[in-house]
């Protein structure tokens, strides 16, 4: 690592708060935490203090990878009745999708509870100190990408209702890109969260206001639910890959057993390749925006730590004058899988990963895109280190996604892979527009920081003190 880290993610913000963080000596979890709560500011239409998420951190000291868990839970631990959902219909790359909204559709928040987690296993920078940067943006509000900015119309049922309209159509008419957005009460809820501690959202002030909240809405979460929430380790998943242990957790498209089921593909030609990503990365498509955000941080000490977090497409149910808006995670149908058993945790797509060698970490990174995820993620990796493609380029480079026989391409996906990929049997579905259906990537080496440019993504190399 030399006396280097870096931090990207999904808006130039939410990295600042973080690389901050590292120039000033915080390490990776301290970072991360950091670039978390700011996330939670700039990155609302994606994620937010009443989302959910995961994590994956590498201790270069020990060697040690941890996962953690701390997504939404099911509610109703206290017998708790929730009313029907409301149904809306969300209009994404030009096919309508339904989900279902309101005080029903709130899960257990988590992002809240992750970060104090990572705080207090891993942080040295005092807690007030890493809420400092998402409360300063959270005063003066934060610029909308233009790439976050077209994203608004097709989720606009579901964010602007209630105090979501002061946030997203402030003047009547949606935030454009470049305009300001700003959430009234949202500095108030981050400076309790700093000053009364992270508890104070589960069993504080604000835990009972969300409660209330949710209560009125329909919803079946009560203070017993939140009381109970505690941030989980999961099992840690391992495979291979061009000589390199990729690490991490087992999620919903089985990510790492996908990169196990890919042969050597620094033998192959484009096409073969091509060919192989998408017959690994076969099977149905679950579908759904994917409104979510990740963030993947090395310090200078090869600590990586990597957090994907999200709100779903957002209940449109808000903690009353705090700016806070709440997941819809038990209307996104593709999650509901199994018994909905209270205070069990819901399943996930996320993978925040890690890939090591014997020297430490050599890639850390994680996505957001639903049932993309793990495509976007494939691609980065094959890409970096199949490729030898610069971290930029390996985010950069056009993504095809496999539904089935159906392969959907960006444009500029080449000629050789298109010809192999309809030779081995897929139909393709060519898209002009809407990159942000590919997925969300950002990725950190030890000398190279990307954000995705699909979402806006940064990455920025910070030297160490």
């Amino acid at each position: 690592m030399g006396r280097f880290g870096g931090i990207a993610a999904g808006h130039p913000a939410t990295v600042d708060a973080g690389a901050d963080v590292l120039a000033a000596g915080g390490n990776a979890a301290d970072a991360a935490v950091a670039a978390v709560f700011a996330s939670c500011v700039g990155e609302t239409i994606m994620t937010g203090l009443g989302g959910g998420g995961f994590a994956t951190y590498f201790d270069a000291a020990s060697g040690v990878v941890t996962c953690l868990d701390f997504f939404t839970a099911i509610p109703g631990v206290e017998g708790g009745v929730a009313s029907s959902m409301t149904a809306i219909d969300v209009a994404f790359g030009g096919v309508p999708m339904r989900f279902s909204i309101g005080g029903a559709s709130v899960g257990v928040p988590g992002v809240v509870a992750g970060a104090a987690e990572l705080h207090r296993r891993w942080g040295r920078t005092p807690w007030t100190r890493l809420l400092e940067p998402a409360t300063s943006l959270a005063e003066r509000g934060v610029p909308l990408p233009d790439e976050h900015a077209s994203t608004l119309p097709s989720v606009a049922p579901a964010l602007v209702s209630g105090e979501g309209r002061a946030a997203y159509a402030p003047n009547g008419e949606l935030l454009r890109g470049g305009q300001i957005l700003y959430h009234p009460g949202l500095v108030d809820a981050l400076d309790r969260i700093a000053q009364a501690g992270p508890g104070d959202f589960y069993t504080g002030v604000l835990g009972a206001q969300l409660v209330n909240d949710v209560r009125a809405a329909g919803g079946a979460l009560g203070p017993g639910d939140l009381a109970a929430y505690r941030v989980l380790s999961v099992p840690v998943r391992r495979t291979v890959f061009t000589g390199r242990v990729v690490c991490g957790r087992d999620d919903l498209n089985h990510t790492i057993g996908t990169l196990a089921a890919l042969p050597e593909l620094s033998r192959l030609d484009e096409g073969d390749r091509a060919v192989a990503v998408a017959d690994a990365l076969a099977g149905p498509d679950p579908g759904g925006p994917g409104d979510t955000t990740n963030i993947s941080v090395i310090d200078r000490h090869g600590n990586a730590c990597v957090v994907t977090t999200t709100l779903g497409i957002g209940s449109s149910v808000w903690i009353g004058g705090y700016g806070v808006h709440l997941n819809s995670m038990l209307g996104e149908g593709e999650l509901l899988r199994g018994p909905l058993t209270p205070g069990h945790r819901m399943g996930s797509m996320m993978c925040p990963l890690v890939v090591l060698d014997g020297r430490g970490v050599t890639v850390a990174a994680g996505s957001a895109g639903a049932s993309r995820i793990r495509t976007a993620l494939l691609h980065v990796l094959v890409n970096h280190l199949v490729r030898g493609d610069s971290l930029d380029d390996a985010l950069s480079r056009p993504r095809f996604h496999v539904a089935g026989p159906l392969v959907h391409t960006e444009p500029g996906v080449s000629t050789d892979a298109l010809t192999s990929l309809v030779k081995a049997g897929y139909d393709l579905n060519e898209w002009s527009t809407d990159r942000h259906y590919f997925g969300g990537a950002s990725a950190v080496t030890p000398t190279q920081a990307a954000g995705d440019p699909r979402r806006a993504g940064a990455g920025r190399v910070v030297a160490g003190v």
